[in-house]
């Protein structure tokens, strides 16, 4: 009896002790998490670009609610010619919202399409305590395509999107639920939202950052549903865009394994150009 006894306690401890050990790695993974991802990023006030920096670019200021209620606000950056497009725009991580990518915007609105930027949740001159985490730029990014095409405010044209790092992944994972878009430019984004956090954790922690990314993947999860676990490949199966795919092989931010490398294991699953 006394043995059996010894048993059932040494079980109870050693139960008590695993569900410890995993509540605390999964509360160390959202508090990493957090201090990774949920911040607020404001644009360089000496590195501001401003719409009279570009001969002939004009931009028209628009505010759009994204899935909590937040607003964004974006610009329709337009020129004399007639645009045969709208291009979608989805700005990188960390450097505040889509002011730095405005040459990018003249270049297309100087060869024959219209572009729509905007400030992603706590970026700029958007809503928000912090950006939540990745999956939150293809929610807005999903905001922004159906603002573009249901608000009444924009031209009826096809609509192509552009997007860099975090807007690379992005743009493609949004195609899932977009399958309207007639192209994507995707420059050194990755396949899914927990490949940043493996990649930017493997500096820092080696092989140590595995024990705690299933704990992030099931957080994403609950915070952001089916966006969390949707990932690059999946918008491409879901869509007949055109896509285009950059990426510089020497990346240390983004390595090409995460994206590129992936994408181009099966070239025949996706429309690659």
């Amino acid at each position: 009896m006394k043995m059996k006894s010894k048993r059932k306690i040494l079980i109870i401890v050693l139960s008590v002790v695993i569900v410890l050990f995993i509540a605390g790695d999964w509360a160390l993974s959202v508090i990493i998490y957090n201090e990774n991802f949920n911040q607020r990023f404001e644009s360089d006030e000496a590195f501001i670009r401003r719409v009279e920096d570009f001969d002939g670019l004009q931009r028209t200021k628009y505010e759009f609610v994204s899935n909590k209620g937040q607003k964004l606000t974006g610009y329709l950056y337009t020129t004399e010619e007639k645009p045969h497009g709208i291009v979608v725009m989805s700005h990188g991580f960390g450097g505040g919202g889509h002011n730095s990518y405005m040459d990018c915007a003249n270049y297309f609105a100087h060869h024959g399409y219209c572009v729509f930027s905007y400030d992603a949740t706590g970026n700029d001159e958007s809503e928000g305590e912090g950006v939540g985490g990745l999956p939150q730029g293809v929610i807005d990014l999903d905001y922004a395509i159906t603002f573009v095409e249901e608000s009444g405010n924009f031209p009826d044209l096809p609509i192509v999107l552009f997007g860099h790092s975090w807007g690379g992944y992005s743009v493609c994972s949004v195609l899932t639920y977009h399958p309207e878009v007639k192209a994507v430019i995707a420059c050194s984004g990755f396949n899914s939202s927990s490949d940043m956090f493996e990649a930017e954790g493997k500096k820092q922690a080696g092989n140590g950052i595995y024990l705690i990314l299933p704990f992030v993947k099931l957080h994403e999860r609950m915070k952001y549903g089916g966006y969390a676990s949707n990932t690059a490949m999946d918008g491409f199966s879901e869509s007949d865009a055109a896509i285009m795919i950059l990426h510089s092989l020497d990346d240390e931010v983004v390595p090409a394994k995460y994206g590129y490398d992936i994408y181009y294991e099966k070239p025949e699953s996706v429309n690659l150009t």
